[in-house]
């Protein structure tokens, strides 16, 4: 145990949440490897953005905020996302040294014990934060995990029988490799649409399934109908419950491209099929669509299984969280989780997560200085 590294914070992530919280951290005084460290367990700057499909451009990605401290100045709307954002991610770290580990992946993070007479017990209430990289400990930890990296297949009877491929969003590759086939896409919130209607001019054929039919929302989405979806989003989180995105409680905007959809029969919709054949998929009431391709946009899951030592999950099955802290462990702080997963989102969090872990790190200081006299 002797190669534990000792720092202030972990932050473990570095898309948009953990360049937010390293930012603010360094800005609080915190300085970089002597008392916090970013671990990212990419091979390089960007975040879930360096792997997003190439045909995704800078000018399609909707609500990019840019990161505190320096705008994203006169990108090429024409040139993929994942280069424009992992060039602006690159030289965020280098502008504000934020040294970035990567690549490291974080195994567990768990309570520090010392062994005593009396046999295990909380050594200064410090975490052990287990990595490919060796272990930090620390008196804070900011999770900005993401969910990029768990992508949730749902199970339906007969999958392991289709013979065709099937593929998660994760996966997407551009519209050009779904040339000629017959597509189904499963989901029904933004991913899903913008990957229908890219790739349905390639395409022999496709088809539409949700398990719910889709709400459009005409209108602009102003400031106060954001705060009530995020609201809504944060309550699930404060009763511990799995979250929900955004996009589930606001809908999806009825632009031209939606209109286009609608008016020519690619956004015409199918309720969920009952199982998957060999050729295809079937409902109970006998009807049968073939495919070659099943894409499913099911969305994302948090990355939160490093964090199962902790024993964080409440009964209802999600992590309980005010602000940005764990109920469960004050020294624990989720950025980019539920109601902080937009851009802005989770600059703010970032924010918020520093200032209170900055108590924290105080009132700590405060209680061993007491003891000392």
């Amino acid at each position: 145990m002797n190669d534990i590294r000792e720092v202030e914070v972990v932050v473990i992530g570095a898309g948009q949440a953990g360049l937010s919280s390293a930012y603010h951290l360094r800005r609080a005084g915190f300085e970089p490897e002597r008392d916090f460290v970013v671990l990212d367990h990419s091979p390089g700057p960007g975040g879930a953005w360096q792997f997003r499909w190439p045909s995704l451009t800078y000018g399609k990605v909707h609500g990019m905020h840019a990161l505190p401290g320096m705008e994203l100045t006169d990108a090429d709307p024409a040139r993929p996302s994942s280069e424009v954002i992992r060039e602006y991610f690159e030289r965020y770290e280098r502008t504000f040294d934020l040294r970035v580990r990567r690549p490291v992946d974080v195994r567990a993070v768990r309570s520090e014990v010392k062994r005593g007479e009396s046999g295990p017990e909380p050594r200064g209430g410090r975490l052990l934060v287990e990595t490919s990289d060796g272990t930090w400990s620390t008196r804070a930890l900011i999770n900005a995990t993401g969910t990029w990296d768990r992508p949730f297949w749902p199970r339906y009877p007969g999958q392991e029988t289709f013979r065709g491929r099937q593929l998660h969003t994760a996966h997407y590759p551009g519209p050009e490799a779904f040339a000629g086939l017959r597509v189904i896409v499963v989901g029904g919130g933004a991913s899903g649409t913008q990957h229908l209607l890219e790739l349905a001019p390639y395409a022999a054929g496709t088809t539409w399934v949700t398990r719910r039919p889709p709400v459009f929302r005409e209108g602009p989405f102003d400031e106060d109908a954001g705060r009530a979806a995020v609201a809504l989003v944060e309550e699930r989180v404060r009763q511990g419950l799995p979250l929900k995105s955004v996009v589930s409680v606001t809908g999806l905007p009825l632009n031209d491209a939606i209109r286009e959809g609608l008016a020519d029969g690619v956004l015409d919709r199918l309720p969920m099929f009952d199982r998957i054949t060999p050729d295809g998929v079937e409902w109970n009431d006998g009807r049968h669509v073939n495919a070659d391709v099943i894409l499913w946009a099911t969305g994302f899951r948090a990355a939160v299984d490093h964090l199962a030592p902790l024993r964080l999950r409440e009964p209802g099955g999600g992590i309980r969280v005010e602000g940005t802290r764990a109920v469960a462990d004050p020294r624990v702080h989720l950025v980019g989780y539920g109601p902080s997963a937009s851009t802005i989102g989770a600059n703010r969090a970032g924010r918020a997560a520093v200032r209170d872990i900055a108590r924290l790190l105080a009132e700590g200081a405060g209680e061993q200085e007491a003891a000392a006299a």
